[in-house]
């Protein structure tokens, strides 16, 4: 059973109009964001005798950085049938006390979303659940996922063919049909010979009646970790999941492997062994929160090392040291503490306009990113500003910085972004622009700068990235900075392709 409000299906049915038209809505906060879209954030666990929604909720809360357009939990008694929630909006606006003990249970599986194939539709919000047979007697299943496949289409018109019908446009669907009709008798056989078809990046938890199943595609593009949680298991897209339910972080959920959570504690088996491995760097850079570990490292400290690294390949003559926040916060303490600068909030943040829906109207358009940001001139004024960020893509929210701080009365802005320039889109699951919207594609950094507006413009080196989290290129993808893509087929089929069922035919 799954459920959801008349909002969310008005909501819904708005989401999809607009974007069959190719028309774009505005934003959070009303302004396009600057930075690459965060994708998904997953998680599962199965723990008779604990309060499994309850969990499923707050470790969901501790992933909302991961995506803000919907969240969803599903949920059941061992045995019995699987109820979902889900629902457009924050975690703490799609739950309440009534919906957590509605879906009291066992084991659940939970999903914060963030589009990267498909609109922003209450049917496209996860988990999705499908069933096979009468009240599916034959196999029910809930998914959610994070990621994005590349031969989304491929697979979609197979299902079609064989009379598999669809009731939204994610390929996260897609999985789930392919599981729920899958002739093998064991749902964890169905898994092992779905996974090796599926071509893209995919970090995904199941649901059945009985256990949890958790399954990462093999080059290991998007995170998931295993936790315990007293002597059950959980998975999660983070460690920072773990830790707000008070579950130990164990290790990672190894590319290509599935793991299974049920009565008789853990099951692991290697469906694909891993030819080449390539864990997004941008994870480090930017999508994953501050307190999570990745690849031994907890993100905060290799975000100040990306600071003193950027610091050390592009020093300037410069009085104070300021973050874009939050983005920039980590970093900018690197450099801080590399170039000996005292380090100072040059901005104020409204930590509160992330979501607004009302629109500011023409007359205060102009001053939209002022909602977000708003510059001290005390602060700044008549000081030689090292401004630090973690990435750009556009450039259009970096542009209106540089000018609220001249405006503010800064005497010199020196950009310094703790990444290098980020030119070619992703195709693994983060909804990037397109190389023409890019501000560094075809640009040098010169022209880049003279673009934004600032007196001098650094990135920091691909190399400095992996000197600072201490990994390599040969088990990472940075196919957006470099255009070197991990996977044999690069291209994907783009957000909107499933809902563009004409124009295919």
């Amino acid at each position: 059973m799954i459920r959801a409000g008349a909002r969310g299906q008005a909501a819904a049915r708005a989401s999809v109009n607009q974007a069959m038209a190719g028309g774009r809505a505005l934003g959070p906060g009303f302004e396009d964001r600057e930075g690459p879209r965060d994708e998904c954030g997953v998680f599962g666990l199965y723990a008779p005798g604990h309060d499994v929604s309850r969990l499923s909720y707050f470790a969901l809360y501790a992933l909302q950085h991961r995506g803000q357009e919907s969240a969803g939990i599903a949920a059941a008694d061992r045995g019995g049938h699987i109820i979902t929630r889900r629902e457009l909006g924050l975690v703490s606006q799609v739950f309440s006390e009534n919906d957590l003990r509605t879906l009291a249970g066992e084991l659940a599986i939970g999903h914060v979303r963030y589009s990267t194939t498909g609109s922003n539709a209450w049917e496209n919000s996860q988990p999705v659940q499908r069933s096979e047979g009468t009240n599916g007697s034959r196999r029910e299943v809930a998914l959610a996922h994070n990621g994005n496949l590349i031969n989304a289409l491929e697979l979609h018109d197979e299902l079609l063919r064989r009379g598999v019908t669809f009731s939204s446009t994610s390929d996260s669907e897609i999985i789930a049909a392919l599981i729920a009709t899958h002739p093998a008798d064991r749902v964890e056989d169905a898994i092992a010979d779905v996974l090796p078809r599926l071509e893209g990046a995919f970090s995904t938890v199941v649901l059945t009646r009985e256990k949890v199943i958790a399954f990462r595609d093999p080059a290991g593009l998007r995170p998931l970790v295993l936790g315990r949680l007293g002597d059950r298991y959980c998975v999660a897209s983070e460690s920072c999941a773990l830790d707000i339910i008070g579950a130990t972080l164990l290790r990672d959920v190894a590319p290509g492997e599935m793991v299974c959570l049920g009565e008789r504690g853990i099951a692991t088996r290697q469906v694909v062994e891993s030819e080449r491995e390539a864990f997004c760097v941008f994870e480090y850079i930017y999508f994953a929160r501050p307190d999570s570990r990745m690849g031994g490292n907890v993100l905060q400290a290799a975000r100040g090392r990306m600071g003193e690294i950027l610091w050390r390949e592009a020093p300037v003559d410069a009085d104070l040291v300021i973050a874009v926040p939050d983005s920039g916060n980590a970093a900018a303490r690197g450099v801080a503490r590399a170039s000996g600068l005292p380090q100072d909030d040059g901005f104020v943040k409204n930590r509160y306009v992330a979501r607004t829906f009302i629109q500011p109207g023409q007359e205060l358009r102009k001053h939209g990113l002022r909602l977000k940001f708003n510059p001290l001139p005390e602060i700044v004024g008549g000081k030689r500003l090292v401004v630090v960020d973690d990435s750009i893509v556009r450039g259009n929210t970096t542009r209106q910085i540089v000018q609220m701080l001249r405006d503010a009365g800064a005497r010199e802005v020196h950009m310094r972004i703790s990444a290098p320039p980020i030119k070619h889109p992703c195709h693994y699951g983060i909804d990037m622009s397109t190389r023409e919207e890019m501000i560094a594609h075809g640009r040098s950094v010169e022209e880049v700068a003279a673009e934004l507006g600032c007196d001098s413009l650094a990135y920091l080196s691909l190399e400095g990235v992996y000197e600072a989290i201490n990994g390599e290129r040969a088990q990472h993808c940075d196919a957006c900075f470099s255009g070197e893509y991990p996977l044999a087929t690069a291209e994907g089929d783009g957000k909107f392709a499933l809902e563009l069922p004409l124009v295919r035919a």
